[in-house]
């Protein structure tokens, strides 16, 4: 493969997560941490911008997490996301497709954390389901659509196999795991279509740009890989969720794990209490290492 940049850390085949403000640097953290708690054999990449601020730089360092500059992404005409703004940021997600300086790049969001997985190539379906009734969504993201409907019947089946992005009439890919082989000449495809027009009308940014342009063109992971916390909830798909088959979870929506504070910690939903014991484990490991507490 071409070299592009050169690489911030020696492997070819890296985890990256993108990071513009300090808000998921918590999150970032117990990504790292339940990463090599899994013994990966592969880093975390920071992908930061430069909003990123020089205290958010000092506690990657006093973790040794390479990090690497990435240039923000916006379309020049792109939709008003005033009512959800966390989209304005998405778009950068869409930055792994061009860092041809490795071979591989596994994109997870900041507010994701390991289980037991530790070999993971490919992408999750988005749930299409609205079950927060958000008004702004579009109309047709109804339980009907989704691909996890598909699998209620069979879950045993939905915790190795992956519903067909075909089944349902979205197609509609999450974006919080992206797996990609980079490639300038299918970053450039991105970047064309991003600039094309068609953002004004993309509801949910990077993820929308890629459903739309990739249509029928990616390979779907069981949900056990990305599975959205929601999916866990009575009326959503809690018939294919079981426990002990999640590899990593993803605190979808807010709030964050990280936002809860005192007693409330872990009550706001239950799958939160398990990222509060891998980061109470992160914590406890940091002041043993002799790491100064930073409020991370």
């Amino acid at each position: 493969m071409t070299e592009g940049k050169p690489r911030v850390t020696e492997s070819r085949k890296v985890w990256t997560t993108l990071i513009t403000n300090t808000k998921y640097l918590s999150g970032l953290l117990t990504l790292d941490y339940s990463l090599k708690k899994q013994k990966s054999k592969y880093p975390l990449v920071a992908l930061y911008t430069d909003a990123f601020p020089e205290e958010g730089h000092a506690v990657l360092k006093a973790r040794s997490i390479p990090a690497q500059r990435v240039e923000y992404l916006l379309p020049t005409k792109g939709k008003d996301y005033s009512a959800d703004p966390r989209f304005y940021d998405c778009w950068t997600k869409l930055t792994p497709f061009s860092l041809t300086e490795y071979d591989r790049v596994v994109q997870l969001d900041s507010d994701i954390v390991g289980g037991k997985g530790k070999k993971v190539f490919a992408a999750g379906h988005a749930c299409v389901c609205n079950p927060l009734k958000k008004p702004h969504y579009p109309k047709d993201w109804i339980p009907e659509n989704c691909a996890f409907t598909s699998q209620h019947s069979t879950p045993d089946v939905a915790q190795h196999t992956s519903a067909d992005p075909s089944v349902g009439p979205l197609g509609f890919m999450n974006g919080g795991l992206q797996v990609v082989n980079p490639s300038s000449a299918v970053y450039n495809l991105i970047l064309d279509h991003m600039e094309s027009g068609a953002a004004i009308d993309m509801d949910f940014a990077d993820q929308s740009l890629l459903s739309d342009l990739f249509r029928s063109c990616w390979v779907p992971l069981p949900y056990i890989y990305n599975a959205l916390k929601t999916l866990r909830w009575e009326g959503v798909h809690s018939p294919i969720w079981q426990d002990d088959k999640v590899k990593n979870i993803h605190y979808i929506l807010a709030p964050k794990p990280w936002d809860e504070e005192g007693d409330q910690k872990g009550k706001s939903d239950p799958t939160h209490a398990w990222w509060w014991n891998v980061n109470d484990e992160r914590l406890t490991k940091e002041k043993e290492n002799g790491i100064v507490a930073d409020g991370y």
